[in-house]
């Protein structure tokens, strides 16, 4: 069992920038694909971005690409979302998931272990 918790949430001004990180509990935590996902009111959730166990390869969804930066310290147990020129439709609940698969993946259901997720709003 792989427990994850997200910190780094808040209010910010469209154009700002936020920082969010995803600590493990397990000293496996480099053995998972790491990502992270959103969900705004009413949305369904929607992939962000991942990295690999190694953290040589990353994978971005479009509407981030460019603005947003995911990371890892695998010393640390921890992934990182550096989160840059945001806008008011990035405000969602933002959530990092671990995944057994041996490359990144933009699908939920490959995912097997959520933290609780932590609030993000851009403000205009």
């Amino acid at each position: 069992q792989v427990q994850l918790v997200e910190s780094g949430g808040g209010l910010v001004q469209a154009g700002g920038s936020l920082r969010l990180s995803c600590a493990a509990s397990r000293r496996t935590f480099t053995s998972y694909t790491k990502g992270w996902f959103r969900q705004a009111p009413g949305k369904e959730r929607e992939f962000v971005a991942a990295i690999s166990r190694s953290g040589s390869s990353t994978y971005y969804a479009d509407s981030v690409k460019g603005r947003f930066i995911i990371s890892r310290d695998n010393a640390k147990n921890t992934v990182y979302l550096q989160m840059n020129s945001l806008k008011p439709e990035d405000t969602a609940v933002y959530y990092c998931a671990a995944t057994r698969a041996n490359s990144v993946t933009t699908k939920a259901t490959q995912y097997d272990y959520w933290g609780q997720g932590t609030q993000v709003t851009v403000s205009s």
